[in-house]
Formats: structure tokens, C-alpha cells, sequence
């Protein structure tokens, strides 16, 4: 087994810390920063929308394409090539000239994303699988917290230094995750010429449990969707039950940001659990909480009570995605372990896509309070899913 997988474990969630940060500084001071650049005066809504979710509907489309090539020539080089790409499309938002040209740098950044599926794959391909849950729960937790401190640091690193010097200073994060990964990491893979690499029809053969990875395929996708789909509508929602105060956006910060802190301190927990009592109980447990946490949030009468809500909710979803990772890399043969991964990265990045339109659309339609009531019916279709998971695991 591979004796430094733990230095790489670490350098791996410096990576993904810094990745998730960079992708989600931007997201308090997007609106703000389509105004300056001066779209048409009714549309800012619309090109903020379309600036967020390009960069994951871009990811979505390559991911595939990223994750064959990592099973061809090896997961550090796509870690390199990503952490490059980044480090370049995020620092040239600081000069680019009108919203178009932004559209278009937003799009390249998910175009040359996969820095956390190939960490995630390789973490997966080195670790002994007994300790793969609590692994992949630690790992996970770079994520989510560069993911959950992104949007605070944006915001104040945007009045002290202006919007524009922000991406250049996200610029500055992302080349030392680049200069980390490419001294730091060590894989010893031997690449595979593409006449030699199994083809998608025969790692499909090679997987024994098909029925549950593309189960866990889907509860990635309406995982993300559930998550994502309050994100447009979080702030108002606080707005509405609190009546008017001044320190709204402070306050939404901190209601969303809780949520993280709760499951950064359970994931690698959680994992032991897994590895413990296997991982699809800690996956269905994870789910059932969750949904116990969604249906009040639609009744709640003060923004406090949604914060300690939301602090639960960060418990289950501390369970959600490491517990996935962890099973996909147990049933998934070692020489195409990339390209199932980057699979559920597409999964990943198309709910968060769907997820604020289905939160949009349903807002308005019927009032924010709907929002938590149709994501919990979400999560009680994935609660039969698993389900349907737990009992084919146990027959195979």
C-alpha cells in the first residue's frame, strides 16, 4: 500500500480548501461586480444567474473528458492542470472589460475545473480501504469549508481591497496550490497508452453493483439540488422573518456558513462510522436527518431558529457526499476509478445548476416556504433510493 497517501491526504485538502474558497468568494459581490461592468440595467439578476451556474453547467460537460484522461496519464497531472487553469481564468476576471468577457472566463474556470474529483480519486486508490471512509470524510471536509469561508472572506476582502484586486488575490491562493501540488504530491502511476485503457463498455462489465452507483449517480444529483435549490432565496427568507434590520447580509452569512461548520466537525467522524458499520447506514441515516432537519424550516418564525435548524442540517450533510465517495471507490475497479468519480462530478455539477432554479422557480410561484417543503420531498425520494441501495449491497 502506498506509504505517503497521508502527506497527500493533507496537501490534497489544502488543494481542495483553496478551490472551493475560489469558487465561492465570488458569489456575495457577483451582482455588484455585472452592475460596474454595466449590463443592460434590467438584467442584472439574470447575467449574475448565468455567471454562477455557467462555471458548474461548463464542469458538467468536461468532467467526463478530464476523468478518462486521469485514468490515462495520472490523477496528480489533472490536479496540475487544473490548479493551472484556475490560477489563470481567476486572476484574468480582474481585467476583464464588460460582462461578456466575464461570462466568458467564468465559463473557461468550469471548463478547466476537476481539482476535487482527481483528489478524490486518488485519495480513493491510495488509501487502505479500511480507513477509506475516514479518508474520504477528512478529505471532503477541504470542500466544504473552503466552499463555507469563501463567501465571508469575498465579502470582506472586497471592501478592503475593491472587487477587481479580489481575483487577483484568489489568483495568488490558486498558484500556491498549484506550486503545493506539483511538489508536494507524490502518485506512482503508470500511464496507459489509449489503445491499452479499458474502454466505458468494459468498466461498466467490471462493476458488480451497477443498479447502486447509478443510484448514488442520482443522489449525488438531487443531493446538490436540495442543497443548492434555498441558495437564491436564503437571504430573502431571513429578510421576511426578521422585518427590517440592518445587518441582513451579516446575519444570512452566518446562517449559511453554520450549516458548514457542523459538517467539517462530523465528516471525518462519520467516516469512521462508515468504515465501521459500512457506509450506505451512515449514507440512509445521513438522509433521514436531513429531512427531519428540511420540513420545520418551512414553519420557523425567527431567523435564529432557522440558524439552529440549518446546524443540524450540517451534521447530516457532514454524512452525505463522503459516505457516496466512499462507496463508489469500493465498487469501482482501481483502472477507471477517475472516470466514475468524474461521472458523479457531473451528477454534482448539474444539481447545483438545477438547484437555484428550482428554488427560484418555486419561490415564486408559491412563496419561500414551499422552497423547504419541495427539497424535502427531494430528500424523501433519496431516502428511498437508498433504500433500494442498502438492500442490493446486502444481497451482493
Amino acid at each position: 500500500m502506498h506509504h505517503y497517501w497521508k502527506q497527500n491526504l493533507a496537501i490534497s485538502w489544502i488543494g481542495c480548501f483553496f478551490t472551493g474558497v475560489s469558487f465561492s468568494l465570488v458569489m456575495p459581490f457577483i451582482p455588484i461586480f455585472v452592475e460596474e461592468l454595466g449590463s443592460p440595467k434590467g438584467q442584472v439578476e439574470l447575467f449574475s444567474g448565468l455567471a454562477i451556474s455557467i462555471t458548474a453547467l461548463a464542469a458538467a460537460v468536461v468532467s467526463p473528458l478530464w476523468g478518462s484522461l486521469a485514468d490515462r496519464k495520472g490523477r496528480k497531472l489533472m490536479m496540475v492542470r487544473a490548479a493551472i487553469g484556475m490560477t489563470i481564468t481567476m486572476s484574468s476576471l480582474a481585467f476583464v472589460p464588460n460582462v461578456y468577457w466575464m461570462l466568458l472566463m467564468r465559463f473557461l474556470t468550469g471548463l478547466l475545473s476537476g481539482y476535487i474529483p482527481n483528489a478524490t480519486a486518488m485519495i480513493a486508490s491510495q488509501v487502505p480501504r479500511e480507513r477509506s471512509g475516514w479518508a474520504l470524510g477528512t478529505l471532503s471536509t477541504g470542500a466544504v469549508a473552503g466552499n463555507l469561508i469563501g463567501p465571508l472572506l469575498g465579502g470582506a476582502l472586497a471592501e478592503w481591497f475593491g472587487i477587481r484586486n479580489v481575483f487577483l488575490i484568489t489568483g495568488a491562493i490558486l498558484l500556491i496550490t498549484t506550486l503545493l501540488t506539483v511538489f508536494m504530491i507524490k502518485e506512482n502511476f503508470e500511464p496507459v497508452q489509449k489503445e491499452d485503457l479499458m474502454t466505458s463498455q468494459e468498466l461498466w462489465r467490471k462493476i458488480p453493483n451497477k443498479t447502486v452507483l447509478l443510484v448514488l449517480f442520482v443522489t449525488t444529483l438531487i443531493l446538490q439540488t436540495g442543497i443548492t435549490s434555498v441558495s437564491p432565496i436564503l437571504t430573502l427568507y431571513i429578510r421576511q422573518l426578521a422585518g427590517n434590520i440592518d445587518n441582513v447580509l451579516f446575519i444570512s452569512g452566518l446562517i449559511v456558513s453554520v450549516a458548514g461548520v457542523s459538517a467539517i466537525v462530523s465528516s471525518p467522524s462519520l467516516g469512521r462510522l462508515g468504515d465501521r458499520y459500512g457506509s450506505e447506514w451512515v449514507l440512509l441515516g445521513g438522509l433521514i436527518f436531513s429531512f427531519i432537519c428540511y420540513v420545520p424550516m418551512a414553519f420557523v418564525s425567527s431567523p435564529f431558529q432557522l440558524g439552529l435548524l440549518r446546524f443540524f442540517l450540517g451534521f447530516s450533510t457532514g454524512a452525505l457526499m463522503p459516505s457516496i465517495n466512499t462507496l463508489i471507490g469500493r465498487i469501482t475497479p482501481p483502472e477507471g476509478v477517475s472516470r466514475v468519480y468524474s461521472y458523479n462530478q457531473t451528477f454534482l455539477n448539474l444539481g447545483q445548476v438545477l438547484g437555484p432554479m428550482v428554488g427560484s422557480g418555486v419561490a415564486t410561484q408559491w412563496g419561500y416556504s414551499a422552497v423547504f417543503i419541495v427539497t424535502s420531498l427531494m430528500v424523501l425520494f433519496n431516502i428511498a433510493l437508498s433504500f433500494v441501495n442498502v438492500r442490493h449491497r446486502k444481497r451482493a
